[in-house]
């Protein structure tokens, strides 16, 4: 497994416009790590560095032993995965199984491996009953998970989620969750940028929050989301059990609902 390290890591666009100003972190290989803030506080920019999408103007992100100024961004994605916010941005193929296909025929693996991959993909997603269809003729909801089966396919150590839970029902974020469970289990890296507090609560063990460019604070998620400074910096909201409870003077780390009914039974 490989440690994902950014040293002061600097990123301007065309024109100076500075989007990611001296952000350090470092997320060790197999983590889960939800990364929260506004639009515009470079939580985007951030993650398109670490696979090469865009290369920091100053500082460094190596991947392992990998720095990623040397290396082209297409070798860059055989280790470090990204599943686009927009997934009509990702998908080109005619069917779900040739567009979750592409990426390991181009690694010219074994025929049987090659197959094995895009089953496994196909069924941890929960696509393999859509491999057939169009996937313009699938709802948006449906796509993401198609670009999501896509990247699992390429088997990379590391994968980067934006927005995954945008425009997800209950059911969605459930089989999110369990993708993510999934790819936990197989020891992979796992860095999700998200805006459903919820979805964060219940499914990250680390939780980095951007504000203004910079990372604000980094921490649990019961950690984060009562440090009521932190998220008045980044303008977010605990989830909502954690809102009500304050409301009602119970205040510490409830996060769920087990937190709140254990927290109420324990106030008598």
């Amino acid at each position: 497994m490989r440690d994902l390290i950014l040293k002061n890591v600097s990123f301007s666009y065309p024109g100076g416009f500075l989007a990611v100003d001296d952000v350090s972190m470092e997320i060790k290989g197999g983590e889960n790590v939800a990364i929260v803030g506004q639009n515009g506080a470079g939580k985007t920019t951030t993650v398109k560095m670490m696979n090469g999408l865009l290369r920091p103007s100053k500082g460094d992100v190596l991947i392992g032993d990998m720095n990623t100024k040397d290396y082209t961004t297409a070798q860059i994605s055989r280790v470090v995965g990204y599943v686009f916010q927009n997934p009509d941005d990702q998908i080109f193929h005619s069917t779900v199984e040739s567009e979750v296909r592409f990426g390991p025929k181009t690694m010219k693996l074994d025929p049987a491996e090659e197959d094995r991959r895009v089953e496994e993909a196909l069924a941890i997603t929960g696509m393999d009953k859509y491999k057939e269809e169009n996937p313009f003729n699938l709802p948006l909801s449906i796509r993401k998970f198609v670009t999501i089966a896509a990247v699992i396919a390429m088997n990379t150590d590391i994968l980067i989620f934006d927005e995954p839970t945008a425009g997800q029902d209950m059911e969605g974020n459930k089989r999110l969750g369990n993708i993510l469970k999934t790819l936990h289990e197989q020891g992979k890296t796992v860095i999700t940028i998200s805006h459903d507090m919820e979805f964060v609560a219940a499914h990250f063990k680390r939780v980095i929050v951007m504000a203004k460019k910079k990372i604000v604070r980094t921490g649990t998620p019961k950690e984060i989301f009562w440090d009521m400074e932190s998220l008045d910096r980044a303008m977010l909201k605990q989830p909502y059990v954690s809102r009500v409870c304050r409301a009602l003077g119970i205040e510490g780390d409830v996060i769920s609902i087990e937190d709140a009914v254990k927290a109420i039974r324990d106030r008598g």
